[in-house]
């Protein structure tokens, strides 16, 4: 399989007689604040995949100008949210297995074959391949994940809207040194992780 062959995973599930094939990615495992944000993308047998690669390979305006592509190209696309409360109840690792599964669930038609991005299967029974480093490799997750990384950084610019002392629209929820300073001067907002290190050590600001 060429490296570089993008629909090569697609093309192989396809070869095994599955029809509707997904590409499932999360964006948001490490910020310290907003959810964790996952796409299931379901593309044409005959989509191009050119200039489609990992989010973060990608400017912000070409990752939203292929984002609205996708949105417009694809079968199906299904949007998976878990929130910090949730985060902060389960752990990170398994707020973002749930919000893959979310995603599938959101797709219609059903897929019946998913590839994940990463080492982890997730919980379904949808038969299933995880793929290492899966959104540079195939043009499913790829898709995914700019629809991911798109709806959250939308999210986080929402957010930035309530609670502006934060820089979100800027740092989306990240550790930057900028947003660590707020939170040790103004305490943590209703959308930080508060189990996460870098917040948990600082009391709440109170938001009326």
């Amino acid at each position: 399989m060429a490296p570089t062959d993008l629909q090569a995973f697609e093309n192989q599930a396809r070869q095994c007689g599955y029809r509707c094939i997904a590409g499932v990615d999360e964006v948001g495992r490490g910020p310290l604040a907003g959810p964790v944000v996952s796409a299931a993308v379901v593309l044409p047998d005959r989509f191009e995949p050119e200039g489609i690669t990992d989010s973060k390979r990608l400017s912000p305006g070409k990752r939203f100008d292929y984002y609205l592509r996708i949105y417009r190209e694809a079968v199906s696309v299904g949007i998976g949210i878990v929130d910090n409360a949730d985060i902060d109840r389960m752990n990170i690792l398994q707020a973002s297995l749930l919000s893959m599964v979310i995603a599938v669930d959101n797709l219609h038609p059903e897929p019946d074959y998913l590839l994940i991005d990463g080492i982890y299967r997730i919980p379904t029974e949808h038969p299933q391949e995880p793929i290492p480093k899966g959104d540079r490799l195939s043009v499913s997750i790829a898709s995914a994940s700019i629809v991911a990384k798109v709806t959250r950084d939308r999210l986080m610019e929402r957010y930035h809207l309530e609670y502006p002392d934060y820089g979100f629209q800027r740092n989306k929820g990240y550790p930057t040194k900028a947003h660590r300073e707020a939170i040790a001067r103004f305490g943590s907002s209703p959308i930080h992780r508060k189990s996460f290190r870098g917040v948990s050590q600082y009391r709440f600001k109170r938001f009326g």
